[in-house]
């Protein structure tokens, strides 16, 4: 063990590494950061010293000569006198599963190897000091157990009017919710900032229907099969889009988007595959398609239900041959392109009613990823809304330290038709109007059409929207418009209209 000045000492710290020379490094960089290390080379000799003196934190490796690191997690949670030891698992395995592995055996952080010294120093100074705060509000709760008993005692002992003061123990009492809320909002920030550092930094969820969509990322992206992304409008289809790219073999190539839903009929085929100068009328100069700029990368195409049909039989030949010709040639071009496609439309009803082809729809549906509405995973709400406060505070110069309870509440019961987008658009403007360091903000008021008492889900988003158009006076986009009320882009919001059967009045 390392010699370090008591007075100074931060922290008394397990490190359990077979690796003589990690572990010899790691001793010496956590001693010059005054912590007191102690060091095991396998499972047995760390029970051995955690029994005779229990550390305040474990930095655990996964991979031991004589058991797992999982194993010796679980060993000492089964005994009272560790099982409140928080430890961070070390290990060099990148899988979802050991990480997932490491939770259920009892850790409470994950750090991959090589790790950087400022990520590992600031996780164990956040698990040491969430430590110290549950054993303080557990010192507070005793103190006032005791002094509740003593109290007690002494009225039935001596029959004295003495009474316990109202107003100290309200105090005390509030003295341990301000605690407890301390805690409750490290934990929010800690598990922000595991999501957020992790391989899907974009996508943030702790619900199990996220956690299952990111286990089908992680399955499908190494591989070049075709992805169909579906879900409703501001579920995050394009984050999900990227995060699949990103953890591909093309990732050194940049994601090629296109927005079947932004483009005119008439264009979308030049779009995609390009043209030759003088293939139309207007065609003055030739232009590369979205097809050939996605050589060698991923094309994503968005909102793909929008396509016109005559249109599919062209994408169908590209995604089965690799081969199509520009408008105005007869030259074969050949490509190789990895699609992801999205869609927030049922494309199996499309297809029973002839306006999707059965054929495309079985070539696109290699691998399909369901993202839940946001409605179906309020615990994700938390983390969004400190993940968005996180980005507006950097851009808007104000400093936010926690959210009303009330607040959250409202976000967390309202059902968010425009999904993860609206959310988004609701706090900006929360954040515009805050003036303090709590956010207090308002979720959207539903109209009694809008209850769930209303006839279905999509009869439910028609008087939603016809609601928020009415409202603005039949105003789509712009500032202060439908579409940003809704947080939809304005042409995914008139392609919702069309769906929906939406028109405007005369008057």
């Amino acid at each position: 063990m390392a010699n370090t000045d008591p007075q100074k000492v931060k922290g008394n710290l397990l490190i359990v590494e077979d690796d003589l020379s990690a572990r010899q490094t790691l001793e010496a960089f956590l001693t010059r950061e005054a912590y007191e290390v102690r060091c095991a080379p396998n499972g047995q000799t760390a029970l051995m010293f955690v029994r005779e003196d229990p550390p305040e934190l474990i930095l655990l490796d996964i991979r031991l000569p004589d058991m797992d690191g999982f194993e010796v997690c679980q060993l000492l949670k089964k005994e009272d006198r560790t099982n409140n030891i928080p430890v961070i698992f070390m290990s060099a395995l990148h899988e979802l599963k050991d990480k997932v592995r490491g939770f259920a055996a009892g850790g409470v952080d994950y750090v991959t190897k090589p790790f950087q010294a400022e990520e590992l120093l600031a996780r164990v100074e956040t698990h040491l000091t969430l430590r110290r705060l549950q054993k303080q509000i557990q010192r507070a709760h005793d103190e006032l157990e005791e002094r509740v008993r003593e109290r007690t005692a002494d009225l039935a002992a001596a029959n004295e009017q003495l009474v316990v003061s109202e107003k100290a123990l309200e105090e005390r009492l509030r003295e341990i919710e301000q605690l407890k809320e301390r805690l409750h909002r490290e934990n929010i920030y800690l598990q922000e900032e595991i999501k957020l550092l992790g391989e899907h930094s974009e996508v943030v969820g702790q619900s199990l229907a996220m956690k299952k969509v990111l286990a089908q990322v992680e399955q499908v992206a190494q591989t070049d099969s075709t992805v169909l992304i579906l879900g409703e409008t501001g579920t995050g289809k394009e984050l999900l889009a990227r995060s699949i790219h990103r953890l591909s073999r093309r990732k050194d190539r940049a994601l090629v988007t296109v927005n079947c839903a932004s483009l005119p009929p008439t264009l979308i085929e030049s779009e995609l595959f390009g043209r030759e100068r003088g293939a139309y009328t207007g065609a003055l100069t030739k232009m590369i398609g979205r097809f050939e700029i996605a050589d060698g990368s991923t094309l994503f195409l968005d909102e793909i239900g929008e396509i016109p049909l005559e249109l599919q039989s062209k994408l169908l030949r590209v995604l089965e041959e690799g081969s199509f010709e520009r408008l105005g040639s007869t030259k074969p071009l050949h490509v190789d392109v990895r699609i992801i496609a999205a869609t927030n439309r049922d494309i199996a009803r499309e297809v029973k009613e002839g306006r999707f082809r059965t054929d495309l729809y079985y070539r696109l549906n290699v691998f399909p990823i369901v993202i839940p509405p946001l409605r179906e995973r309020p615990e994700d709400i938390p983390l969004m809304v400190w993940a968005f406060v996180k980005e507006f505070q950097k851009k808007m110069g104000k400093e936010i330290e926690g959210i009303s309870k009330k607040s959250m509440e409202s976000l967390q019961s309202y059902s968010w038709p425009g999904n993860v987008r609206e959310l988004r658009n609701v706090l900006e403007h929360g954040m515009i109007m805050s003036s303090g360091k709590t956010l207090v903000v308002q979720a959207p008021k539903l109209t009694s059409s809008e209850t769930p008492d209303a006839r279905n889900l999509e009869d439910m988003e028609r008087r939603h929207i016809v609601s928020v158009l009415e409202r603005n006076g039949w105003r789509v986009g712009g500032k202060g418009g439908a579409a940003e009320v809704l947080g939809l882009k304005r042409s995914t919001l008139y392609s919702k209209m069309k769906k929906l059967g939406i028109d405007r009045p005369n008057s």
